[in-house]
């Protein structure tokens, strides 16, 4: 890693962004040389890309650093980013604890990525207790923010009456709004209200783009629950399986 820039070379954060799609190993070279000048944008941008291996060799131990460096210049993805890391063993070791910490300061900054993340350690107590009314909370002010995951998790919580008093009218309109901002987990959760109301023609549209949009783990766990859904959604539950075993074969 020992590129230089000449220091008229080096950009804005929005130039980075934009030399990346059509040159990434410029780019690259340009936000090595921004963040060894103390750009916080680009030390997150250069662990992003040392993450990604996108113009440059990919180094997770590496990317752990320069989020670190990032998010002690204050920047709130880069606290999101290392919470990531540290959940996901990303150059080093797993830590939820501090995973936890990372995410609650990307949360306190009012980061919608941070608020999502947060809620999912609180609902399921890695490295946190167990407190549904925070991750309520916290699901419910990144879905203010426009956040297309959180919707349909603060939909679910509304839904099925999780540390609230059950709302199914509003639950369906956070589904909606998750399903056409693009989550595909939003789109499975109002098929299946749909499904339920026997809305069966818009139901079936929102199963087929889940279907074709929804990535491994997801796949898995819906064809489980269509299975159990009753013969109603018997041909989607079999789209489903060939789906499944189609994304399956592309990971081998």
């Amino acid at each position: 890693m020992s590129y230089q820039l000449r220091r008229e070379e080096v950009v804005d954060a929005a130039g980075l962004q934009a030399m990346l799609q059509h040159s990434p190993g410029k780019a690259a070279q340009a936000i090595l040389a921004a963040a060894g000048q103390g750009m916080v944008e680009a030390q997150l941008l250069l662990g992003q890309i040392l993450l990604d291996g996108l113009g440059i060799e990919q180094d997770a131990r590496v990317a752990r650093r320069w989020f670190a460096i990032a998010a002690q210049g204050g920047n709130a993805m880069a606290h999101n980013m290392l919470g990531r890391c540290h959940e996901q063993g990303w150059g080093g070791e797993v830590n939820d604890a501090l995973a936890a910490i990372h995410y609650a300061q990307a949360a306190d900054a009012g980061l919608d990525w941070g608020l999502y993340n947060l809620g999912n350690m609180l609902a399921t107590g890695r490295g946190l207790p167990v407190n549904q009314a925070q991750a309520l909370i916290c699901y419910e002010k990144a879905a203010l923010l426009g956040h297309a995951k959180s919707m349909n998790l603060y939909g679910r919580y509304l839904e099925h009456g999780i540390a609230t008093a059950p709302s199914p009218a509003r639950a369906v309109r956070w589904y909606r709004r998750s399903a056409e901002a693009g989550d595909f987990r939003g789109m499975f959760s109002l098929a299946m209200v749909l499904a339920e109301r026997g809305e069966l023609a818009e139901a079936g549209t929102w199963l087929e783009r889940a279907r074709l949009e929804g990535n491994l783990n997801f796949l898995r766990s819906a064809l489980v629950t269509l299975q159990g859904a009753g013969p109603m959604l018997t041909s989607y539950a079999a789209r489903y399986a060939e789906r499944l075993q189609q994304v399956e074969r592309s990971t081998l």
